[in-house]
């Protein structure tokens, strides 16, 4: 004997609305939207790592404390590919370069694909 009673007929699944209801929600863009907004918040997390380390060496932040040491870390590993592209007799100026410029490129790639994204 099942446990289980026949569904009524009024309360039967249409199949077309059941389709009909994917196609919509393909459509408004929510899956877009929401990997729009993971790119950008990678992008904006890059950025705020590279411009935290930007301050904390320009604040003189003691560099043997374990949080300066793991933005120092991580803007090390975010900056990787532009260390040195600058090279100063000014430590900080040099600093507030070699690591502003992958911060501002992040932010302009991050949007600029977000925004691509967005636009699917």
């Amino acid at each position: 004997m099942s446990n289980f009673e026949p569904v009524p007929e009024s309360q039967q699944y249409d199949q077309n609305q059941v389709r009909n209801h994917r196609q919509e929600r393909r459509r408004d863009g929510s899956a877009a939207r929401r990997a729009a907004l993971a790119i950008h918040t990678v992008a904006d997390v890059a950025a705020l790592f590279l411009g935290l380390w930007i301050l904390l060496y320009l604040l003189e932040a003691n560099q043997a404390n374990v949080f300066v040491e793991f933005v120092e870390d991580t803007a090390d590993w975010l900056a990787w590919w532009s260390q040195d592209i600058f090279t100063m007799d000014t430590e900080g100026l040099r600093v507030l370069l070699n690591y502003g410029l992958p911060a501002v490129i992040y932010l302009l790639i991050g949007h600029g694909v977000a925004a691509r994204v967005r636009n699917l």
